[in-house]
């Protein structure tokens, strides 16, 4: 069967980029399971894509669909024919109602039964005909955050199609979508290409988009960016730190990418450094540039998307923006600084946090509380003590200073700078910075005790009195980023190594709450539903590090009040299974199990013991029970397991000599409680019946 390329080209207007890479891969999958279903065989498949268009390029699609042969079955041959061979109702209906004369009913044995099937062949229509029906449901199968209408069009897109080219080979597919009719015109750059072009063939499209200065491949973008700043940078004996959101960012923004370097007055270094970076990437999508020792440099890389005409005027564009912005934080910088960041807390009472929980400096009263509490929960001593509470009492101040209000990501970062500036101790300063961290996945994790902490105090404060008002995370909704608040006290947790009580610390913080608002959900289900919720975070967490689903299950359902003690658990319970002694503890646990699962005898009276195999297991689980506690007091899981593993030849010898289930109830309920004795001990670590274990 022949072959041709096939071209799908969706001219827009400037697709936000934080859009593109999306609608890129939700388009191949699309292309993906469309020809499949309709049954069209065809080489690689390219989502390609600029902010002016997205395309997609198949190589070597089949000129035809593959033929379709359907069997359908239908009454038993007995119902369908009667003795003298001729059709009764059943087959004539059943035909009928396949489309097919009763003639061509064939028989096949299903088992040992005859039956009637209708063969119906369905031949592949035309590469042509089948695409032009499938190109509107590409389009209109994309989704994207924020779709737009426009004109009197009731199609929702990203923003406004402008174009379509659809092309199998040489012909054009006909269809229609949005009001527009698929053809052969495309336009290359906005500015320096804006012509109308014409595709001779799907194959030549690539050609000409080059010819019309178009990169359309968002990689060969990302190359041509990332090469050009690297020797920009280096011509200045700099570099350019990796930034992989920022550089992804820049290329989904331009179609031919050219890059430049600006310079900014020297002065400006005298601010702090994160102030000239958040002005330059998250305002301008500039690469600061760093010299010796990682220090910035008074120069930056901007993208332009163009070629290299008229590059003086970009830059000195460019650099005018930056200089107004710089000089903005330079004022800001100046004015903050008049005051001492302590003399700001009183104004926290004026920002509402939310709605329902109070305001700021609420929040602020109650990381001091739970501050108090952590204090001797986890150690701290008098010095670290003191730290951590000055720190509660001026980690919101600079939420009211004029840079974080024209900068919010420099939340906590401008808090630590002015602290310093006040002559604060600089490890109060640091904590002010650390209670926000982790920011984000990946991001830095707080190293001193202060900042560790409130960095706990600030995110289990926010989590309790979010879901004690029922405001908890749905789908893609998650406004006060609940999850990853959860996420970073687990993280936080076990990067200290840090012992405490979940619960308690929980109940510590509705209690901060308890009398000073009105809360809707109660304690209990409180601690029930952020149970669960830190368990999700956990769960990812494990997996992340090579835990197996069923190891994690098994850990998990012993609670989640002891983070630091779940992830050792699992690690512990992991490295054993691979190991031999793993099947004795398996093969206890699993028989006294299987047997006492359903029975809720957990006591046994010594004095009925009158079995020597009854009596060596009750000796036995004495002995373990006592070794087990010891290793869990020092928190050593694996010598826990190693001391379960003891009880396989009691329990064998139990099996062996004994009935558990005889008449005699007090014998029995006592045999059943040591069997439960048994599976309560294992428990402690994990719930050993939740793994999947082959034998």
């Amino acid at each position: 069967m022949s072959t041709k390329d096939f071209l799908l080209e969706i001219g827009t207007e400037e697709i936000p980029a934080r859009f593109l890479d999306p609608a890129l891969e939700q388009l191949q999958e699309l292309a993906r399971d469309l020809l499949r279903e309709n049954r069209l065989a065809h080489g690689e498949i390219r989502a390609l894509g600029t902010p002016r268009r997205l395309v997609l390029f198949v190589r070597d699609l089949a000129s035809r669909q593959e033929s379709l042969v359907q069997e359908v079955k239908g009454p038993a041959l007995k119902v369908a024919f009667n003795q003298s061979g001729e059709p009764t109702r059943a087959a004539l209906g059943f035909a009928r109602s396949q489309g097919v004369d009763v003639s061509q009913l064939v028989v096949k044995n299903v088992g040992p039964v005859e039956y009637v099937f209708a063969v119906k062949r369905q031949e592949g229509r035309p590469a042509q005909e089948v695409l032009a029906g499938m190109g509107p449901s590409l389009i209109n199968g994309l989704h994207f955050p924020k779709p737009m209408r426009w004109g009197v069009q009731e199609v929702r897109f990203a923003r406004p199609i402008r174009w379509l080219v659809a092309l199998y080979g040489e012909e054009v597919v006909d269809f229609s979508f949005a009001g527009l009719s698929a053809g052969r015109i495309s336009y290359g750059h906005r500015v320096l290409s804006p012509r109308p072009l014409t595709i001779p063939a799907a194959g030549e499209y690539f050609r000409i988009m080059e010819e019309a200065r178009v990169v359309v491949d968002p990689r060969e973008r990302r190359q041509m960016i990332w090469k050009q700043v690297r020797e920009l940078a280096a011509g200045r004996n700099g570099q350019v730190l990796p930034d992989e959101e920022l550089l992804t960012e820049v290329t989904n923004l331009v179609e031919y990418p050219t890059a430049l370097l600006g310079t900014f007055d020297a002065a400006y270094l005298e601010l702090p450094a994160e102030v000239l970076i958040t002005s330059m990437r998250e305002h301008q999508r500039y690469f600061p540039v760093r010299g010796a020792g990682g220090k910035l440099l008074p120069c930056f890389i901007a993208v332009r998307n163009g070629g290299k005409e008229y590059l003086d005027t970009v830059r000195a564009g460019n650099e005018k923006v930056l200089k107004a912005r710089l000089s903005d934080a330079v004022f800001f910088w100046k004015e903050d600084l008049k005051r001492p960041l302590a003399s700001r807390v009183e104004a926290l009472k004026k920002i509402v946090w939310q709605e329902s929980l109070g305001t700021v400096y609420d929040k602020v009263g109650r990381l001091t509380g739970l501050v108090r509490y952590l204090i001797p929960a986890l150690g701290a001593d008098e010095r670290e003590a003191e730290q951590a509470l000055r720190a509660a009492h001026l980690c919101k101040a600079d939420l009211v200073t004029s840079m974080v209000y024209e900068f919010p990501e420099l939340q906590g970062i401008m808090g630590r700078e002015y602290a310093l500036a006040a002559g604060e101790d600089p490890t109060v300063a640091r904590a002010i910075y650390e209670h926000y961290l982790p920011r984000f996945s990946g991001d830095e994790l707080p190293h001193t005790f202060p900042g560790r902490i409130l960095s706990l105090a600030d995110k289990v404060d926010t989590l309790v009195g979010c879901f004690a008002m029922g405001i908890q995370p749905s789908g893609s909704q998650d406004p006060y980023a609940l999850r990853r608040q959860a996420l970073g006290i687990c993280h936080v947790i076990l990067d200290a190594g840090l012992v405490l009580s979940l619960r308690e610390l929980v109940d510590r913080a509705y209690g901060q709450y308890q009398g000073r608002v009105e809360l809707k959900i109660g304690l209990e289900q409180v601690w029930t539903d952020l149970a669960e919720f830190f368990a999700q975070r956990m769960k990812g967490i494990l997996a992340d590090a090579g835990i197996s689903y069923d190891t994690v299950e098994a850990v998990l359902s012993t609670g989640m009040d002891d983070i630091t003690g779940l992830w050792q658990r699992a690690r512990a319970l992991a490295a054993f299974r691979e190991e031999p002694g793993f099947a004795a503890v398996w093969t206890a646990f699993n028989r006294a199990y299987n047997l006492s699962k359903k029975h809720g005898f957990t006591t046994v009276d010594p004095g009925a013991l009158a079995h020597p195999a009854e009596v060596s297991l009750y000796e036995s689980l004495k002995q373990v029970q006592e070794r087990v506690q010891r290793f869990m007091d020092a928190r050593d899981y694996r010598g826990a397991l190693e001391a379960l593993a003891s009880l396989r030849a009691p329990v064998d010898q139990f099996f062996d000599g004994v009935m558990v289930m005889v008449e005699d109830e007090t014998i029995r309920n006592n045999r059943l409680g040591l069997l439960k004795g048994v599976v309560a001990l294992a428990s402690g670590i994990a719930d050993l019946s939740k793994l999947v274990v082959y034998t």
